[in-house]
């Protein structure tokens, strides 16, 4: 390489004009204008355009005619003024241009599978297995860039408060409580394994036993369990611990470093301290323990109203226990009978069997279960719900959970249907007093609504074996834009608080023993009242760069089937590495 660099693109402007420049880059587009080439040349910086004249060396042009997009090269000459004519408005450096000496080709480029400048011609599929090449797009440098810049903010804010950045093992104990673990097969302990972490849990909470009050790190975490958009099999979390505290100094904690970091990356201020629901405030006014607050459209219960109607749906859930629940729709007397049964779907696929509708018009209802309300019941539902005439009002009938999880998953697709979310807004809450356990009926068990080690509210904690469903626990989630960002708790710092957690949570005595020995002992040293939080690091910076998928801010994501493309991850292995690992491979299985 002759020609190294002296200033990257974004150095140059308008003062640096007849200055001799070296630039190395990427020809981002080349243009061929009468014999007078023009080229876009790229870096990491910016981008800016090459003349490359008639006057030139006849080899040196033959060399510039014959590149194309995406070769690596090479350019030295004057950067001067454009023509007043050839201002481009677009391009930061639109009002210079490097009039070329010399342009050295570093690396010549096949044509890519699809255009750098137009992410939009390769499928995500495609740009997965070309993953490189989609980091050269425009918007995966930018979103790279921001979630640098998170990463540093976050780091600022904590060492900042006195926090210690502590590494924690990455090959640990299995101890499977929730998600599935991926297991690590140990060559010199035959048929032992390790575990990648799902959290570094127990070990910050090992650490405030050790004495580090105040502990984070940004982490890579593991868990084997089916994707969604905003979930990857390996992911970052911000992962914070602090002994000595209570809710209120843990939510504190964790609304000022949102508020640090949205200022520092987006220059957004949120308004603190941020507001809270309780669990059942969430669920009851939203449909979701996580709500998105960035439009309105409460739900309302109407279970004395429904019980008095005729409508036997209604009447026979009220018998049954379950609970109605009703969700305005300004406006939407005009939706079509297509569009009322794709919401119905939606509610159907969160187990709802149905999704029941009125219309509502001038002294009355129509349409859908209309027929059902007599004129006065019609009137106390148009009073108790605040509608208008011209909305409609959607209905769900079931299971406390199932009635309000199906409509609150309508009312956010009808939120972005109707273009209700305003989208430059960042709106946050608390989401607290969850219960402690919940009924997992597929394993006949409780099991705990966060994890294992959360502590139960103190008034609670003697009816945690006799009645736990009553229990609530001394967690919180925090809600950005509706997507769950961080979750933390009080943690047990008692061991026999901790093995009385296990028994209600179906682990005996023994088996809590094998897997968290560790930590009960520990226990008994004198473990601090201890809490903390852990943010998700991905999902926060997908917020931030505004897109739908985690898969837009991780520079090597895996499919939604946990594959990667790109290098064909995970792969078989030879016949060697599995004997020294002590596994067989027969039939395609182990």
């Amino acid at each position: 390489m002759n020609l190294k660099r002296t200033h990257r693109c974004h150095e140059l402007n308008e003062s640096a004009a007849g200055q001799d420049v070296i630039v190395n880059g990427w020809i981002n587009t080349r243009r061929d204008l009468g014999g007078i080439y023009f080229l876009d040349v790229r870096d990491r910086y910016g981008m800016i355009q090459v003349r490359v004249g008639t006057e030139l060396p006849e080899e040196l042009r033959e060399r510039v005619r014959k590149m194309t997009p995406e070769d690596v090269v090479a350019v030295k000459g004057t950067l001067s003024l454009r023509p007043a004519d050839a201002v481009n408005p677009k391009m930061v450096t639109g009002t210079l241009e490097i009039l070329a000496e010399d342009v050295e080709l570093l690396n010549k480029a096949k044509t890519p599978p699809f255009e750098i400048i137009r992410r939009e011609t390769g499928s995500e599929d495609l740009r997965l297995k070309y993953r490189y090449l989609d980091l050269r797009t425009r918007t995966l440098q930018e979103n790279m860039i921001l979630r640098h810049h998170a990463a540093r903010a976050v780091r600022h804010f904590m060492n900042h408060e006195d926090f210690i950045e502590i590494e924690t093992p990455v090959l640990m104990k299995s101890t499977p409580e929730g998600a599935r673990d991926f297991l690590v097969p140990s060559r010199l302990h035959k048929g032992h394994f390790y575990a990648l972490p799902q959290s570094p849990q127990t070990y910050k909470q090992l650490l405030m036993v050790s004495g580090f009050d105040k502990y984070y790190q940004i982490v890579k975490c593991f868990r084997d369990e089916d994707l969604r958009a905003d979930r990857q099999p390996e992911f970052t979390q911000i992962d914070i611990e602090m002994s000595f505290v209570d809710e209120e100094d843990v939510r504190d904690l964790g609304e000022r470093l949102l508020s640090s970091v949205l200022k520092d990356v987006k220059n957004i201020d949120l308004s603190l301290p941020l507001p809270v629901l309780s669990y059942h405030e969430a669920m009851e006014k939203f449909g979701t323990d996580k709500p998105d607050t960035r439009f309105d459209m409460p739900l309302f219960a109407l279970d004395d109203l429904a019980e008095k109607s005729d409508f036997q749906v209604f009447t026979g859930t009220i018998a049954d226990g379950g609970v109605v629940r009703g969700l305005v729709v300004s406006g939407g007397s005009t939706f079509s009978r297509k569009q009322i049964d794709e919401y119905t779907e939606t509610a159907k696929k969160y187990g709802l069997k149905g999704l029941a509708f009125v219309k509502v018009e001038e002294g009355g209802l129509t349409g859908g279960i209309s027929k059902f309300f007599n004129k006065t019941l019609s009137l106390e539902l148009i009073q108790l719900s605040k509608a208008k005439p011209g909305d409609l009002i959607f209905f769900s009938a079931d299971r406390w959970t199932t009635a309000l999880t199906a409509l609150g998953a309508v009312r956010l697709k009808i939120g972005k249907d109707l273009n209700l979310l305003d989208l430059k807004a960042y709106k946050a809450l608390w989401v607290n007093d969850f219960p402690l356990v919940e009924k997992s009926e597929e394993e006949g068990r409780f099991t705990a609504m966060h994890h294992p080690f959360t502590s139960p509210r103190a008034e609670d904690e003697e009816r945690m074996e006799s009645d736990p469903e009553t229990v609530h626990a001394r967690a919180y989630d925090l809600v950005l834009n509706g997507h769950e960002i961080a979750g933390g708790s009080i943690r047990i710092h008692r061991e026999d608080l901790q093995e009385k957690m296990f028994r209600v949570l179906g682990i005996s005595h023994d088996e809590a023993r094998q897997k968290f020995g560790f930590l009960l002992d520990a226990f008994q040293y004198g473990a601090p009242p201890h809490g903390g939080i852990a943010f998700g690091f991905d999902r926060l910076v997908m917020i931030l760069a505004g897109t739908d998928s985690i898969r837009e801010v991780i520079a090597f994501p895996k499919t939604t089937t946990a594959q990667s493309p790109m290098d064909n991850a995970p792969d078989v292995v030879d016949e060697k590495q599995l004997k020294e690992l002590h596994l067989r491979v027969e039939n395609g299985e182990c």
